[in-house]
């Protein structure tokens, strides 16, 4: 029996239709060897999330209990961060909520608009009676319950936009100055923008983000590495041309130099030591000694240097599985929709996938010291409320376009 029968057969479609499923006989090599679940929603995926989520909220508890000890926190009680979390957890679950409500078809429509948003948006950050400036930066907008961060938003926007924007330029995706020069144009308006705040993280991840789906959406090998070059290049020169960027390479190069270890390798030389204390099992859940007061930013940006004290190798191990089952699982997500003919809903799953896959690789790397100090949160785990809001938003249609692939290979429409 040929493989599109046996889907016509698991898939329930009505004896004695010739209608076929709109499945490219290649879904075998992209399914398991265990049938797709037709009703619901991905449980495995809502489950990992939920893992990842939960542990974020007891690891921020214990990076930050201890942090109204400093005088610059004497205010704040030592549950302070934790209480804050969980109300922006619980405020970025019902968005994602409503979120998965929303059809793909909403998402494809109102794309430009999203963009348009979330440059002006990033446009408004910079005002100084609207952006919120803390240690230097200007990247938040405070809305009285929680400090939204618009960079965050961009991620999305951008990926929205460019998965949208391939699928309306997939008859001349081979054309540079028609497909790639334009979508470049964006991505550089967004980064003029980040880099002025500054938030180089950001613009690194949208990106990345932007080229991916580029890629995925059919620009030719030779266009992509002309891109790509473009932008190592472009990175360099703003290394290059900032001397307090060139201080963090060299600090990252060698934090324990007498020059860095008080400076900017300070941060990465506690965050290894917090690695070597925690070894194989770790110290236990609490017993961190680098998250009182020596290790800054424990409960946002180094998250991952108090579980490898708490947890050791072990919990690092756990984590960075977790993160790769995530990444994999979302881009499979988007390849059945591709299968399905469903481009828009597959780019951005993909994009998605992408997205958490490159930040994770980032913190994990910068943590660890394989990489340069960058301010990028661990999703889903580190403490943020724009993060953490928009992380479960995308999640949310991830969700989404499981669930429109459930249908259709059930024989439904939308």
């Amino acid at each position: 029996m040929s493989i599109s029968a046996r889907l016509v057969g698991w898939f329930g479609a009505p004896q004695g239709s010739n209608e076929q499923l709109p499945v490219r006989t290649s879904l075998d090599r992209i399914s398991n060897a265990a049938p797709v679940r037709l009703l619901g929603f991905d449980q495995a995926l809502v489950g990992v999330t939920l893992a990842l989520v939960l542990w974020g909220l007891i690891m921020v508890y214990s990076a930050s209990i201890a942090m109204p000890d400093n005088p610059r926190f004497a205010r704040y009680a030592h549950n302070h961060f934790l209480i804050r979390h969980v109300m922006s957890v619980s405020l970025a679950f019902v968005v994602a909520f409503i979120t998965f409500q929303v059809p793909l078809a909403a998402w494809e429509k109102f794309a430009p608009w999203l963009f348009i948003g979330s440059i002006v948006l990033l446009a408004l950050v910079l005002l100084p009676f609207v952006g919120k400036g803390v240690n230097g930066a200007r990247r938040w907008i405070s809305l009285g319950f929680m400090n939204f961060q618009p960079s965050e938003l961009a991620k999305f926007a951008v990926l929205i936009y460019a998965a949208d924007y391939m699928v309306r330029k997939m008859e001349v995706k081979e054309r540079f100055f028609r497909a790639v020069l334009p979508m470049a144009a964006a991505v550089a308006v967004v980064g003029v923008l980040l880099l002025a705040e500054p938030d180089m993280g950001a613009f690194m991840v949208i990106s990345v983000i932007a080229m991916g789906i580029l890629f995925l959406g059919g620009v030719n090998a030779r266009m992509f590495f002309v891109i790509s070059t473009v932008v190592v290049i472009a990175f360099g020169l703003m290394v290059a041309l900032s001397e307090w960027r060139r201080e963090r390479i060299f600090a990252y190069l060698d934090p324990w130099d007498a020059k860095h270890a008080l400076g900017k390798g300070y941060q990465l030389s506690h965050s290894l030591i917090a690695f070597g204390r925690g070894e194989f099992f770790g110290v236990g859940l609490g017993g961190s000694v680098e998250k009182l007061h020596w290790l800054p930013e424990a409960h946002t940006d180094f998250l991952l240097a108090v579980i490898g004290e708490e947890f050791g190798l072990l919990g690092v191990l756990t984590a960075l599985g977790l993160f790769l089952w995530l990444t994999r699982r979302i881009i499979h997500i988007g390849r059945q929709s591709i299968a399905l003919d469903r481009l828009f809903a597959g780019l951005v799953a993909q994009g998605v996938g992408i997205w958490m896959g490159f930040q994770t690789f980032i913190n994990m790397g910068v943590n660890l010291g394989a990489l340069p100090t960058k301010g990028l949160t661990l999703p889903l785990m580190s403490y943020g409320g724009s993060a953490i809001l928009m992380n479960l938003v995308a999640l949310a249609v991830v969700l989404r376009i499981d669930y429109e692939n459930r249908v259709l290979m059930r024989g439904g429409r939308l």
